[in-house]
């Protein structure tokens, strides 16, 4: 059941900003709007002769209402109670449809102010799409979610907000683009000078190895907006790092990256756990393939798979594969290019050293070399916590539930490009990731008061835990496959 509210806006500190233009309203032919969505809208002229500025009859919803609304033809989404019906857009959504579909029948504020860095824009983009708001007597967010630990966070947002947490350090980012522009024309100065020999070959590997490396973590930073406050001085950058200098399709990268972030380890939704049948981590896959006997391989020495093909064909053969797949599904001609480029700096580069199959050789060495860093940096802080199906926590809990960090040092921080503070970064992507030191300790507190375990391992134990989780994952494949525990039946229902 709903009734009919006047929706005022002034003063109430919406998203929805009054006044902003509605994009792809449609007009009748006395000039007057149709109702876009399934709200009804009204427009009244301002006696001042100035242009009209919208005023909505808004619907009023209780939650029962907009959970039915989560299927993909039929998608509503809750931003400051305000309730927005995303259907006909989330194929335009430039994170991915995916995302919305994600959240649909959902409270998404939390995750929403997390993902975008220009509210100012967004609201352009939110307004044709309002078609009502939460009954009064509606909580903010869903009844079963902790008002005041919803709170608690967003307090914790404005507060970091106000102490300019957000703000980025300029010499920081110069300071990594010149580290990785460096190395790389070191390596050619080296060959330039010493010739292509064995030994110049491996020790100019390794320079390059670590270039690249501190390139996909730049290019991370720069795909969240967290460098640049205009998005397309990001989207640029991050092109020329992570196409013309790496090779692989910023496209494909930023649609699985943005899922993973809104989504972390739940299943199916989160792309970063769905290893097809090479593992089965977590809980909840691993008894389910038991009980249905899905064996592709040996599970029990699936940690040793670990080993001799997840760590090393990662980035020269996955990463590759899956870029270009993406590339030719899309039709994405201009991202062909810039992967391109990357190949031809190459070959210009090292080419008169080495030759045509000599350089192809380098780039695949290089990229076996760091397959292994990238695989360890990105792993290490989700395999061994929490996976599980949609549970529809706030978005603190499901952050710091799935996501662990690693102790602080120079080199910690270095050589994770600062993701050894991965709660932070999962909470607050945006944010710049020098700063995230900064903000550990108000995170770490606002866990306490609440009873959220905030995980904080070594390094190398971060490491071990991966390998570790998954022998767990697969006894518990194991015994569900022999069906000789009880173990295995509880735990699917975890």
């Amino acid at each position: 059941m709903t009734m009919k509210l006047e929706d005022k806006h002034a003063g109430n500190g919406d998203l929805v900003g009054e006044g902003q233009p509605y994009l792809g309203e449609k007009y009748q032919a006395n000039g007057k709007p149709v109702a876009n969505g399934r709200g009804e809208i009204s427009v009244k002229q301002e006696a001042n002769g100035t242009c009209g500025v919208p005023r909505k009859s808004l619907n009023m919803y209780s939650w029962q209402e907009i959970q039915k609304h989560n299927q993909k033809a039929d998608q509503w989404l809750v931003i400051n109670r305000k309730v927005y019906d995303v259907t006909g857009w989330a194929n335009k959504h430039p994170g991915g449809s995916r995302i919305l579909n994600h959240f649909a029948g959902e409270d998404a504020t939390d995750v929403f102010r997390a993902m975008h860095l220009d509210l100012d824009i967004v609201k352009l983009y939110l307004k044709p799409l309002l078609i009502g708001e939460l009954a009064p007597e509606e909580p903010s967010q869903e009844r079963h979610k902790s008002s005041q630990l919803v709170e608690d966070f967003r307090e914790l947002r404005r507060t970091l907000e106000a102490m300019n947490m957000f703000k980025v350090n300029p010499v920081f980012f110069f300071l990594h683009i010149a580290q990785i522009l460096i190395l790389e024309t070191l390596a050619w100065l080296i060959v330039w000078h010493f010739g292509s020999g064995w030994p110049v070959t491996i020790f100019i590997s390794c320079l390059l190895t670590i270039s690249q490396v501190q390139c996909f973590l730049l290019q991370h930073d720069l795909g969240h907006i967290s460098i640049f406050p205009n998005s397309k001085w990001s989207r640029l950058m991050q092109k020329f790092m992570m196409s013309h200098l790496k090779g692989l399709s910023t496209c494909w990268w930023n649609h699985r990256h943005f899922q993973h972030h809104v989504k972390t380890n739940i299943y199916p939704k989160d792309p970063d756990i769905n290893t097809g049948p090479l593992y089965v981590n977590g809980y909840l896959k691993a008894a389910q393939n038991g009980k249905k006997k899905i064996s592709y391989i040996n599970y029990e020495k699936q940690h040793l798979c670990f080993y001799i093909v997840g760590l090393f064909l990662l980035m020269p053969v996955y990463a590759n594969l899956m870029s270009m797949e993406m590339m030719y599904l899309q039709k994405s001609w201009g991202e062909f290019a810039w992967v391109s480029s990357f190949y031809i700096h190459y070959f210009i580069m090292f080419g008169p050293f080495y030759g045509i199959f000599g350089t192809i050789l380098l780039i695949f060495l290089v990229k076996f070399l760091e397959s292994p860093w990238v695989a360890y940096v990105t792993q290490m802080s989700h395999v061994p916590m929490r996976i599980s199906k949609e549970e529809n926590r706030d978005w603190l809990s499901a952050q710091v539930l799935t996501t662990c960090n690693v102790e602080q040092s120079f080199f910690n921080d270095w050589f994770t490009g600062h993701l050894n503070f991965q709660i932070e970064h999962h909470l607050f992507p945006t944010m710049p990731c020098h700063n995230y030191h900064k903000v550990a300790p108000l995170v770490r507190l606002l866990c306490a008061k609440h009873g959220l375990q905030y995980v904080n391992k070594p390094l190398l134990k971060a490491f071990g835990d991966i390998t570790r989780d998954l022998k767990k994952s697969a006894t518990l494949w194991l015994d569900a496959y022999y069906e000789t525990g009880s173990r295995a039946s509880a735990l699917t229902h975890m």
